[in-house]
């Protein structure tokens, strides 16, 4: 009888929790729509083009990726906020391999990778089997990420390797979303090979979280920690493997935002792990884990660059506009997530 019980529970907190995920995905989407048809409405034709649209993922398609391995993480109730310096090392990693070490590009992509991994590995290592806070480890990975940065070059300087800056130059056509220009030539519309790398990780991941053991364990171990021990679920090897697949977007996130700058800087990609976290949370994943999406966090990637844009639109070009805006989306959010928990608490 009691066997029957706990199976009983246990499949109500998975509908519960399933529920708790789609509406939020729904509420993200829905925000996204909203705010992208005001800006067509309000804000001019510009947001009618496609290939406003299209840029919008050219210039976020490293962040895609970030903020979908920072998804993986929120979800097991942990944080990872070294990934943005991640990224920074990986571009002066892969810039100074390129051209003044004689490499070439598939070596320098697997430096990235291996880069986001060692990173990964060594984290997830002292958080799952440590019980080391992920907060202070990820910072400390931070400051050694920003440290080795500068080691290996102090200085900004743009990538001339041919090989590079011709696969970064490429582009893919996207059919019958053209527009002709004012001098009456049809335009193609087009995306980098960023975005197709972008699309497939994020794919790649809805597919592991939804339909696979590990990312079912994501959700459980999120949820309840010692549940998911009861279940039998390896708690520290979840949380471990959440960590390295982060890293592994770092590094993959990373080497494609080394495509879009063509360049390496101990400056790139300031901020974006904060860009990250707050793409996750607009997108439904809740910081205290068990409950995240995503797909949610796709479209939470693009609503915090449309917002941007529409605050830059609108002529607040100063950076404080723009934080204010994205504070005042985040405060929402959290204000619906809370809400959410709270009816989590009462059906339990």
């Amino acid at each position: 009888m009691s066997t029957n019980s706990n199976v009983s529970k246990k499949g109500l907190k998975d509908r519960v929790a399933l529920t708790d995920t789609s509406l939020l995905l729904i509420i993200t989407i829905v925000v996204f729509v909203v705010m992208y048809v005001c800006a067509v409405v309000f804000l001019g034709k510009g947001f009618t083009k496609p290939q406003t649209f299209l840029n919008i993922l050219n210039e976020n398609a490293s962040l895609i990726i970030l903020s979908c391995g920072m998804s993986l993480v929120m979800i097991t109730g942990g944080i990872d906020i070294s990934v943005g310096q991640v990224t920074a090392l990986v571009c002066m990693a892969c810039a100074v391999h390129l051209d003044f070490n004689g490499g070439n590009v598939v070596s320098s992509m697997f430096l990235a990778v291996g880069i986001g991994l060692a990173f990964g590995v060594v984290q997830g290592f002292l958080v799952a089997y440590l019980d080391i806070q992920p907060f202070i480890v990820t910072l400390a990975g931070l400051f050694f990420a920003k440290g080795m940065t500068t080691i290996i070059n102090s200085s900004q300087f743009n990538v001339q390797n041919e090989q590079f800056q011709a696969m970064k130059t490429t582009t893919v056509t996207v059919p019958l979303l053209g527009a002709v220009n004012k001098q009456g030539v049809y335009v193609p519309a087009y995306v980098e090979i960023g975005v197709i790398v972008a699309l497939v990780v994020v794919i790649l991941l809805f597919v592991a979280l939804r339909w696979t053991k590990l990312g079912r364990n994501f959700y459980a171990v999120g949820g309840n920690n010692q549940s998911a021990n009861m279940l039998g679920i390896n708690v520290k090897l979840t949380k471990f493997m959440a960590h390295v697949l982060c890293g592994l977007c770092a590094g993959i996130g990373g080497y494609v935002y080394f495509m879009h700058v063509g360049s390496g800087s101990p400056s790139h990609a300031a901020g974006a792990e904060m860009n990250a976290i707050a793409s996750s949370i607009i997108g439904g994943t809740m910081l205290t884990g068990g409950v995240g999406n995503i797909i949610g966090t796709f479209f939470g990637v693009l609503s915090l660059s449309t917002i941007k844009n529409i605050v830059a639109s609108l002529g607040l070009d100063e950076a404080w506009w723009t934080n204010i805006t994205v504070a005042a989306m985040l405060c929402i959010f959290l204000l619906v997530q809370s809400v959410i928990l709270a009816r989590k608490a009462n059906k339990k």
